[in-house]
């Protein structure tokens, strides 16, 4: 009976590492409504401030529009309302274009993001911990001075925004 629960403690630590190497070590730390969220700084382009947003008939609700980036069409979008926060308030003031593979979008964000440099063990992984139900493209929680801010996965947000 040790020997299995041995076994299964060295299972559960493989998977646990793993799982591990999966996280980022360096992050961009997003303002959306007041809240906090984290990209891999690996799938961000840069940041500027808002360009001029030309709405298109359509498109799904999650995007304003698409804007002109250097000769460059990317959609803009405004996480708000697929996080289920605040619509209102003072509008973005930035943009932040992420990108995965041939994939770019501008995200709408309330202040200049933060680059920060994080350890694995800072992530709660288990997003149901943090709150009820998150978006799909919440893969978990960084857990920093106290308050958890939502890590987006940048693959899966594209894929919903397209959804």
């Amino acid at each position: 009976m040790a020997q299995l629960e041995h076994l299964i403690e060295v299972k559960a630590t493989q998977a646990s590492t793993e799982m591990v190497k999966e996280w980022p070590t360096r992050v961009c730390v997003l303002s959306v409504s007041g809240e906090s969220f984290v990209a891999d700084l690996k799938h961000v382009r840069e940041v500027s401030e808002i360009m001029p947003v030309t709405p298109v008939p359509g498109m799904p609700p999650i995007l304003n529009g698409v804007a002109n980036l250097r000769g460059t069409i990317v959609p803009v979008a405004d996480l708000r309302s697929a996080l289920r926060l605040s619509v209102s308030g003072p509008p973005a003031k930035y943009v932040v274009v992420i990108q995965h593979g041939d994939k770019t979008m501008a995200v709408l964000v309330d202040k200049l993001p933060e680059i920060c440099d994080v350890l694995a063990e800072e992530f709660v992984s288990d997003v149901s911990q943090a709150i009820g139900k998150a978006p799909s493209f919440v893969r978990g929680f960084w857990k920093q001075a106290g308050s958890l801010s939502g890590l987006l996965d940048v693959p899966a947000l594209l894929s919903y925004v397209e959804g």
